[in-house]
């Protein structure tokens, strides 16, 4: 049994310095958003100028705090529908102006690059009309509320040469980069079958239930009141999220499956469990993708808060990869060979929230790679707006290959 070892460094601190070629054994030249840590370096390279749409929970818990941390960034406007909120997160966080639409956003002069932590109702419109003004931007998942609209925003970007980004903290981690390398080498074989259970805190919020109700159960200091506590609609109504687990957080699994490299999927089934509320809490996917490789996907918002999962297992014709990336472990099974465990991650390696907003400034500094690329998100909401079809008609939903 071999021990791997890789050089310790931390994923979620914000640094900012390009980890050298060759340092990490990786198809990516320059793993994104890593780096060793400077908490005193000052910008040499210029400013970009950064605005925030959505300044509610997740903006101002992880994106807003990146990029103020962030040498190279400076935050010159947030928005929210009530201007007051706007104003008062601007102030706060010395983030600029507070404004109310996209519209006064996308104006403000000198904002080269827009980070979209709105309600996914708003994402297709926020992003196409970011892009539509020559806006680099980072999108929360899910990208959007269909395929068709994510596939469009890809097309655009594209096309202006833009940066299109999908807010997916696991892309970061050192144990994603290598079981992508395990994969991208043919380390595996032939891919046959894919295992994916994803399980986390949020059938709270499909409640309508107060943060502090969710979250009194948990008895842990990582679940106190955030700065901003997520509106009560904006997980419960799927006029605003969609839906309910499917949208909210199998959009991190699928776009996972995207990120490792598997093939599109060709084939979707699945079924949704709605506890009796007016969104799905319990779904499980069967997917065929285009290689004929399958993936059982299950998973749940109505877990206890004493545990979560995300139990990753590919098996190939030539080895397998375990993983639980809550709990931050991977093994590599060969046919030939030895098994190969790697170390452990540390708590505050599992889940690195600061690496998309973090990797989104050093991409448009021209020093990263995009670590999860807009087509990610695409990827997601194939599998997303299908799985929805097929549980809504009872039958297998085929897709065709996008032109």
């Amino acid at each position: 049994m071999a021990k791997l070892s890789f050089p310790t460094i931390p994923d979620d601190k914000i640094d900012y310095t390009v980890v050298e070629p060759g340092l990490f054994d990786s198809d990516i030249a320059n793993p994104p958003g890593l780096g060793r840590e400077a908490p005193n370096l000052e910008c040499r390279m210029k400013t970009v100028g950064c605005g925030i749409l959505g300044a509610g929970w997740w903006a101002t818990t992880s994106h807003l705090p990146a990029l103020k941390k962030h040498p190279c960034a400076r935050v010159l406007a947030v928005q929210s529908l009530r201007r007051a909120d706007a104003q008062r997160v601007a102030r706060d966080f010395d983030a600029g102006l507070g404004v109310a639409t996209v519209e006064e956003l996308v104006a403000v002069d000198g904002i080269e690059a827009v980070v979209d932590a709105s309600t996914p109702n708003m994402h297709y419109h926020n992003a196409k009309t970011c892009l539509e003004h020559g806006l680099h931007i980072l999108t929360e998942k899910p990208m959007t509320l269909t395929a068709d609209q994510s596939g469009e925003l890809v097309d655009l970007a594209r096309s202006k040469n833009l940066h299109l980004m999908i807010g997916c903290p696991w892309h970061y981690t050192e144990h994603a980069r290598e079981a992508k390398r395990l994969i991208s080498t043919g380390l595996l074989g032939r891919l046959k079958l894919v295992s994916v259970l994803f399980t986390n805190f949020s059938g709270g919020l499909y409640r309508s239930r107060t943060w502090r109700d969710l979250m009194a159960e948990g008895g842990d200091e990582n679940y106190r009141e955030p700065y901003v506590v997520p509106e009560l609609q904006s997980y419960s109504d799927p006029k605003i999220a969609g839906g309910g687990q499917i949208f909210c957080q199998v959009s991190h699994a699928a776009a996972f499956l995207g990120f490792l490299g598997l093939s599109l999927p060709s084939e979707v089934f699945a079924r949704f469990d709605t506890a009796e509320i007016s969104i799905d809490v319990y779904d499980a996917l069967n997917i065929r993708l285009l290689d004929d490789c399958l993936v059982s996907l299950a998973s749940t918002g109505d877990t206890m808060l004493s545990d979560r999962q995300f139990e990753l297992r590919v098996f190939g014709t030539e080895g397998m990869i375990l993983m639980e990336l809550w709990k931050g472990t991977l093994e590599f099974h060969p046919r030939k060979g030895s098994l190969q465990i790697y170390p452990k991650l540390q708590p505050d390696e599992i889940y690195p929230m600061n690496q998309p907003a973090i990797n989104f400034v050093d991409l448009i500094l021209g020093t990263a790679s995009n670590g999860s690329p807009g087509e990610l998100g695409h990827y997601a909401m194939t599998i997303i707006d299908a799985a929805c079809r097929s549980a809504k008609s009872g039958e297998n939903v085929r897709l065709e290959p996008r032109k």
